[in-house]
């Protein structure tokens, strides 16, 4: 049976020049294009490395924040949900995904109201998590639940901490029984169940990592849960994601994965 995360397909796309002039809740030094293009030609290289096939759409120069595929679509091996992005700069973005997402899913639904943003919305073995943030709504969430209803799974809405963007920017799956998390959702409750591996201090931005098969991708940042991670002999290849990070974005939000059934 596959687990969470073994895919052999991936959607990315190629940042566009106006990728400078990203969302950024910072408010601190801009990325270069320059910068952004390398780190997500690394990016690609290493889904291709652990065994992802990777379709790369072209850039959208008039959507700066396009290269960050997972906000407005969800993917599952059953099929894709288009979704409702919170920023409002970024609702284009959801029409320009649709045709891709047509050509790999049969059964492509879509969002009736309210606002989600796929960096909210965590697969775990057992359920779906979708976390309320400024990107996504109650309203949202619940619609998103119902959706995912009709693809035969089950999902749970729930909390995310107050000043943290989206759900995933502080959590991601590890192994099927345990996710990194940072100490302040860790301390929520909210992986009952799960073994949590908190980030060690300063490292809190580590807990959007991303694991492709047998391999786990993690920022040149941070090198304590580098080395945590590979003593539970898992495979790590370390990235260096830090133009994109002045905008935000982490090792997910730049693809979206799933296996074929």
């Amino acid at each position: 049976m596959a687990r969470v995360f073994d895919f052999d397909s991936a959607i990315v796309r190629v940042p566009a020049p106006s990728v400078v002039n990203g969302l950024s809740a910072s408010g601190g030094e801009m990325p270069s294009y320059e910068g952004v293009l390398a780190e997500h030609r690394a990016y690609v290289a290493a889904l291709e490395a652990a065994g992802v096939v990777v379709d790369v759409l072209p850039a959208l120069d008039a959507y700066p924040d396009a290269i960050f595929v997972e906000d407005p679509a969800f993917v599952l091996p059953e099929g894709a949900i288009l979704l409702r992005p919170g920023a409002p700069t970024r609702m284009g973005e959801v029409a320009e995904i649709e045709p891709a997402l047509k050509r790999h899913f049969d059964e492509v639904l879509t969002l009736p109201d309210g606002f989600a943003d796929g960096g909210d919305i965590l697969i775990t073995p057992a359920e779906i998590l979708i976390g309320l943030s400024a990107r996504t709504d109650l309203a949202g969430a619940e619609a998103f639940v119902a959706q995912v209803e009709r693809l035969g799974r089950r999902a749970r809405i729930v909390d995310t901490p107050p000043g943290t963007l989206h759900f995933k920017t502080a959590s991601s799956l590890l192994t099927e029984d345990c996710v990194v998390a940072t100490p302040a959702l860790a301390a929520t409750g909210v992986f009952a169940g799960l073994d949590v591996l908190v980030t060690p201090e300063g490292e809190e931005a580590a807990a959007n990592l991303l694991r492709v098969n047998d391999t786990v991708l993690v920022g040149t940042a941070y090198p304590r849960i580098a080395d945590l991670i590979a003593e539970r002999g898992l495979n790590v290849i370390v990235l260096d994601v830090s133009e994109i990070a002045k905008i935000d974005a982490g090792l997910s939000c730049m693809s979206l994965r799933w296996r074929h059934p």
